[in-house]
């Protein structure tokens, strides 16, 4: 009776022996190990990996277009991203970002750069724009820490301070 009106413990969904994270198996699988089926797949595969070239080659020059597809992406890789070619004006400063974005913009109106394109280019041209400021900032302070740091002539010779205490 005491059974019925005390809730079941909550379990794991069917199919899911262990808890997540959490195997029979505290090392885990080792690296580097196959899966069985794998490992007969490559068994089988071993010693005709030159025929099944030469076969998949035979049936692309017959004209099967899945072997030439398969021949082809093999031969060439798919191109990923291509290079593109237009002019950028020189960065020198932060004031030479506008004429750097007119030109990514009028090459984008112009048709010669994706939208995508377009975007990794003013990605780049302002962290290149960040980095001269970042730069600038870092000669601006080390200019005032050495106007700091170097001594007055006016100053008290012991310390190079230029504060000077009036007693009265």
């Amino acid at each position: 009776m005491d059974q019925e009106l005390l809730p079941k413990p909550p379990r794991l969904p069917r199919g899911k022996a262990f808890e997540k994270s959490r195997s029979g198996n505290s090392a885990g699988r080792r690296v580097g190990s196959r899966n069985k089926a794998t490992l007969a797949a490559m068994a089988l595969l071993a010693g005709e990996a030159e025929g099944l070239t030469r076969k998949a080659v035979e049936a692309a020059l017959a004209g099967d277009p899945m072997a030439l597809r398969l021949c082809v992406e093999r031969i060439l890789p798919r191109c990923r991203e291509r290079p593109v070619k237009f002019a950028l004006p020189p960065i020198e400063s932060a004031a030479d970002i506008a004429a750097a974005m007119k030109a990514v913009t009028s090459a984008l109106a112009g048709g010669d750069i994706t939208p995508g394109e377009a975007g990794r280019i003013a990605g780049v041209v302002d962290t290149f724009v960040r980095a001269i400021e970042t730069s600038d900032f870092d000669r601006r302070l080390q200019g005032l820490e050495n106007k700091l740091n170097a001594p007055t002539t006016a100053g008290n010779a012991a310390t190079g301070s230029g504060w000077h205490y009036n007693r009265w």
